[in-house]
C-alpha cells in the first residue's frame, strides 16, 4: 500500500504543539466565581505567590489583581545545574473583572491561603430584595395603630 506524501502533515503537526504548548505557557489565573446568599466570592488560583505581590485595585466598578511568580535562577553553570524540562510560567500576571451595580466596593475583603486568592465581594444593602408591609385599614400584621389614617391626597405624595 503506499501512502501519498503530504508535505504540510509535519507542517500542521508542529503548528498544532506550538499552538498547543503557547496555550498553557499563557500567563492566566484561573478563576471561579459564584454567589453564596449575599456576597459574590471569587477564587483565584496563584500557586507559588508571595502574598506581598498580590496586588488588588479597584477603580470604577473594575476590579484588578495583580501577582508576580518569581522565578527560581541556576547560578551555578557545571554541567550538574541545567534546566531539564521548564513547563511553569514566572513574572507578572494580572486578571480584570468588571463590577456591576449593586455591590458594596467598600467592603471588598481578601485572603491568600494555600495558593487561592478568595475576593468576598458583598452585595450592597439598596440592592439587597425586601419585603414591603401592607398597611390594611389602619392595621399592620394584625395590630392597630394608634396613628390616624391619611387621606387620600397625602397618600399620593411620595
Amino acid at each position: 500500500m503506499t501512502v501519498a506524501y503530504n508535505p504540510f502533515r509535519d507542517m500542521d503537526r508542529l503548528f498544532n504543539q506550538l499552538t498547543r504548548s503557547a496555550a498553557t505557557d499563557v500567563r492566566s489565573m484561573p478563576m471561579d466565581l459564584y454567589r453564596e446568599d449575599d456576597e459574590f466570592i471569587v477564587k483565584i488560583d496563584l500557586p507559588g505567590v508571595k502574598a506581598e505581590s498580590i496586588d488588588i485595585d479597584v477603580d470604577d466598578r473594575t476590579l484588578t489583581v495583580r501577582a508576580e511568580r518569581e522565578q527560581k535562577e541556576i547560578t551555578r553553570t557545571d554541567e550538574n545545574n541545567r534546566w531539564v524540562s521548564r513547563e511553569r510560567s514566572y513574572g507578572s500576571y494580572a486578571r480584570q473583572l468588571t463590577l456591576g451595580a449593586g455591590l458594596s466596593l467598600n467592603d471588598i475583603r481578601a485572603d491568600y491561603t494555600d495558593g487561592v486568592l478568595t475576593l468576598t465581594i458583598p452585595v450592597a444593602e439598596e440592592a439587597k430584595p425586601r419585603k414591603v408591609k401592607v398597611n390594611a385599614g389602619g392595621t399592620v400584621a394584625g395590630e392597630v395603630t394608634d396613628q390616624p389614617s391619611e387621606s387620600a391626597d397625602d397618600s399620593a405624595q411620595l
